[in-house]
Order: structure tokens, then sequence, then C-alpha cells
């Protein structure tokens, strides 16, 4: 195993994405459209001209960061000859890393992610849940702060094992300041509150999971052509049942994307692309992993690098 392929979760996305591309390459304007059919809204428009405020909607920003990364990804496969031995995503992008990997049809993974945004965003009012990122704290000192912070029906839990030192928490919004409050005291460089919509990958989420798991019921789960590295286990699957549940375990579960980089790395990759939008991954990965070379690829010049490089 050399070479795996990363997708970017939500906040990567930005008004422009994809435009370039969708104008450069047919099939990428063919994967806007297939996306945009299949929510029965434009979402290429919202990638390509926005507004911003309604592009980082949580329902709106999930389909369209999955629909760039794949139209990337088409483009790479069909057109330029890319071959991978494993995938993953970070949060979102795990559904398209599974899309990309043959398990999930595109419609149905747009469609879902789709709910998915309004799901997680009817979860929890606004205003009542929050995020924030810690820089410098380890696991433990985080577990130990959260549960210090947490109260009866206001939960604080480790969201995001990002890696590099970064942790993000998530919770009752109430939880969550108190656990701002108490950071640097147990040991935090940097505590910062996060710009979300919602608190994702906690234990509030619960009602959004449940939905997930009716949508997805009936949605045909097939075995991956290569290893689909988790969220939730930061291991590698090809079982479609064990597919299914992960994605439901997801949407509370926390996202060890740390573990998952120092797995895909233990298992031999030694090169990675980010595709899709922004280039958070490639920044985290070069911290966790320093022996796996990892570029972005979003645009038609970084198509061009690639094509030449290959």
């Amino acid at each position: 195993m050399t070479t795996a392929l990363l997708f970017p979760g939500q906040g990567s996305q930005r008004v422009g994405m994809g435009r370039d591309l969708a104008h450069r390459f047919e099939l990428a304007r063919a994967t806007y459209a297939e996306a945009d059919a299949a929510l029965g809204f434009a979402i290429s428009a919202l990638c390509f001209d926005g507004p911003e405020d309604d592009l980082t909607l949580t329902q709106h920003s999930q389909p369209a960061i999955l629909a760039t990364s794949m139209a990337v990804f088409r483009v790479l496969v069909a057109e330029k000859g890319l071959r991978f031995d494993a995938v993953a995503g970070h949060s979102l992008g795990e559904w398209t890393a599974l899309a990309a990997a043959g398990a999930i049809g595109f419609a149905d993974a747009v469609r879902l992610v789709h709910l998915r945004g309004q799901f997680m965003q009817d979860a929890v009012p606004v205003g009542v849940g929050a995020m924030a990122a810690l820089m410098g704290l380890e696991l433990g000192a985080t577990r130990g702060l959260c549960a210090e912070a947490s109260a009866p029906g206001e939960p604080c839990e480790p969201a995001n094992l990002n890696g590099g030192g970064q942790i993000v928490i998530s919770g009752h919004a109430a939880a969550i300041d108190r656990a701002l409050a108490m950071a640097k005291a147990k040991g935090a460089k940097r505590a910062v509150k996060l710009q979300v919509s919602a608190p994702f990958h906690c234990s509030l989420m619960k009602p959004a999971a449940d939905r997930l798991a009716a949508a997805l019921a009936d949605v045909e789960i097939k075995a991956p052509v290569v290893p689909v590295y988790a969220n939730v286990s930061a291991a590698p699957t090809q079982d479609p049942a064990v597919i299914r549940r992960q994605l439901i375990e997801q949407v509370t579960g926390t996202v060890r994307w740390e573990e998952s980089v120092q797995a895909l790395a233990a298992a031999g990759v030694t090169r990675a692309f980010e595709l899709g939008a922004g280039s958070v991954l490639r920044g985290l990965v070069k911290r966790i992993a320093d022996g796996i070379d990892c570029t972005t690829i979003g645009e038609p010049h970084e198509v061009d690098a690639f094509t030449a490089g290959a």
C-alpha cells in the first residue's frame, strides 16, 4: 500500500470552489449536474457563486464539499489515471471517501449528506450547543477537563482528535464556556471557541443519528474497492454492515483523525492526495506523519501538476 486519498470535511467550503474545474473539465460539470439533480436544487450555483451565507449552512456545505471533492476525484481517475490503495475522510469527508471507493452511490451520498446536515442542525437549537479548539492539551487531560466542565444535561466531550496537538471539544454551550475558562489552567496553550452552527460529534447529536439511521436503512452499501479508514475506529474496513453502522455512530462519535493517519502510515502509505477545497488535511498529515507526502488537488493547475508528476 502506497497511496491514500483524503477528503476534507465541513469548514473547507468557499465560494468559487469547483468553478474553474467545471469550466475546464466536462466530467466535473457532469458531476455537479448529477448533484443538482439528486438534490432538486442547484448546489453547483452555491459552490460557484454563493452567496456565502447560504453556502455555509450545514445542509448546503455538506453536499457542496462532497460534490466538489467527487468532481476532482472523477477527473483525476478517469482522465489522469489516478490509482489509490486506501481512502479516508474527515467527518463529512468519510462519506466522500465511501463514494470514491464505490461503497455508496454518488447521488445517494449527496442526498444523504444534505439530510445529515439538516438533521444535525435540527438536533440542537442554535446557540444551545458550541465547539472549541484546544491546542497543546493531551487527550487524557482533555477528557478530564471535559468531565469537570460537564453537568447534568450539559455535556462536554472530545469531538475531533485532529493531531498536531489540536483537539476539538463539543457539547452544551454552557459546558464549553466552562471548559474554556479552565483550559489554560489545565495546561492548554490556546483555547478558542469555534464559529459553528451546532455541536457536532457529541452525544447531543443523538436525534440526528437516529434520523440518519432511518434515512440510511434502504440505501445500498457495497463493499468498497479499497479499505476505508473510518473516523470512529481509525481502522480499515470493507464490510458493508460495519460501514452502515459506523456512519451512524460517527454523528455522535469522536473523529479519530490522528490515529487514522497513523494507521495509514503503519499500513505503508507514503503518498496522499487531499481532493477538494482547502488544504487543512495536508497540514494535519504533515504534523502527524512526516513519512507521508500529502498534496492538495482541487484547482485545474493542481490537476495539471499531478499529471506532470505522475
